[in-house]
């Protein structure tokens, strides 16, 4: 079962700074700060205080937002669309039929923060984080 797709928004390193003025204008919470120096992965030098994920909330009003890994982000990918499905099967079905005409920008796969996750680009150039937290 499907919910609403959430947008992501990407940075090319302050996303911090983003968040602060978000807070600023909205007058929302920021919670589940988590930098790329605490995950467990493999990161670029340099990259250890960038935001790998945070959430932001004011009433209705929700998004996401990381830091790229690179000094810079393209037009066009500074947005992603979130989908947080209910299974492995609902995920995989979303795969196979987003990446058919479009990409694979990230494979399918278990991830360390305890879900299966890909991130597709669709035949209109639209990026797809595809989440499916195990239970």
């Amino acid at each position: 079962m499907l919910k609403q797709a959430t947008p992501y928004l990407i940075f090319p390193g302050n996303a911090k700074e983003a968040l602060n003025f978000y807070k600023t204008v909205f007058e929302g919470e920021i919670s589940s700060v988590q930098t790329f120096g605490e995950a467990d992965m493999d990161i670029p030098e340099g990259t250890e205080d960038r935001i790998l994920h945070a959430r932001f909330k004011k009433d209705e009003l929700f998004f996401m937002v990381s830091d790229s890994f690179g000094p810079s982000v393209q037009i066009g990918e500074q947005v992603s669309l979130v989908l947080e499905v209910e299974s492995h099967e609902e995920i995989q079905i979303y795969y196979d039929r987003l990446i058919n005409g479009g990409k694979v920008l990230m494979e399918l796969q278990d991830t360390f923060w305890g879900a299966t996750y890909a991130k597709v680009q669709d035949p209109f150039n639209i990026v797809w984080d595809l989440n499916y937290t195990k239970g």
